[in-house]
């Protein structure tokens, strides 16, 4: 991990964070994470993502398997999968700082056609190792454009091209092999959590679901469980409740408002699945996360 890089993600995500750390760039599928302090628990439904950390250090749980990686590590998420996560080590002198991409899957499905690579079986969802010279380079270079605006239009999605070649050839290759192939199960999985992530609040039957992805009910059902561990039911309401806690957090929301805003026609009920998915009632949540809030400078 070269000092160039860390001080390039660094000044640009000190311009561009918002509270919450996230600064999301021009470039497309392209944030950079920073914080100042250890955090809380984050849970999400992760899309397949390249997370390369420059500074600090993180935790990740999915499922039953615990991740640990630092500065230098190489993060790789290779499917739509629940996850809890948390920056472990950071600090005012020396904060967590990290570089995000969504994977680019049509990028990915081209660049194995053209160099005639086969398919790859699946293997696990999320991988830790650290992280390839060639992969930070070309990291680096993709982050050059944010100090070119002018250049960035014209450049952007060769750079974007070069990073996904080196992942490709690279430690974790076979894992990003599996994205590429647009008739294979991962692809038709992911057009169906493409509909899920844009209408999770109304109802999507499964036969419907099915139907985008060009399956049969029970076929889709087993490769939608195989590819995120969740059936299509828990992935839906997976996304209605992080969504419901991320507008009681960070909007000010009622527990009632948030429940209604993410398809729940039921308070009672929403409640106790938010119980039973964060530990705490939203009301409690809420109030124990603006008490731990920083305060204003």
């Amino acid at each position: 991990m070269t000092d160039t890089l860390r001080d390039a993600a660094y000044r640009h995500a000190a311009a561009l964070a918002n509270p919450a750390g996230v600064a999301r760039t021009s470039i497309p599928g392209l944030s950079l994470i920073q914080a100042a302090a250890p955090s809380g628990i984050d849970y999400a439904i992760s899309r397949p993502l390249l997370c390369l950390v420059l500074q600090g250090a993180k935790r990740v749980t999915q499922g039953a398997a615990t991740f640990d990686f630092a500065e230098g590590d190489a993060l790789l998420i290779t499917a739509d999968v629940p996850t809890v996560s948390q920056v472990t080590r950071a600090s005012a002198m020396a904060p967590y700082l990290s570089l995000v991409l969504d994977l680019d899957l049509p990028a990915i499905a081209g660049l194995a056609l053209e160099m005639k690579l086969g398919p790859a079986a699946r293997g696990a969802p999320i991988r830790v190792e650290r992280a390839d010279a060639d992969v930070t380079g070309a990291a680096q270079h993709l982050l050059q454009l944010l100090d070119h605006p002018a250049a960035l239009p014209v450049l952007v999605q060769q750079r974007l091209r070069e990073l996904h070649y080196w992942l490709l050839v690279g430690q974790h290759g076979l894992a990003v092999r599996q994205l590429g192939w647009p008739g294979a199960h991962a692809q038709r999985v992911a057009r169906a959590v493409a509909l899920l992530r844009s209408d999770f609040a109304r109802p999507l039957p499964v036969e419907r679901l099915a139907a985008v992805a060009g399956m049969s009910p029970s076929a889709f059902h087993q490769h939608f469980r195989a590819a995120t561990s969740l059936s299509p039911l828990q992935f839906q309401k997976q996304l209605r409740l992080i969504e419901a806690r991320r507008l009681l957090l960070a909007e000010g929301l009622s527990a009632s408002s948030a429940a209604f805003a993410v398809g729940y026609e039921s308070v009672q009920q929403f409640t106790r699945e938010y119980r039973r998915m964060f530990g705490l009632p939203p009301g409690r949540d809420a109030g124990g996360a603006r008490m731990q809030a920083p305060a204003p400078h």
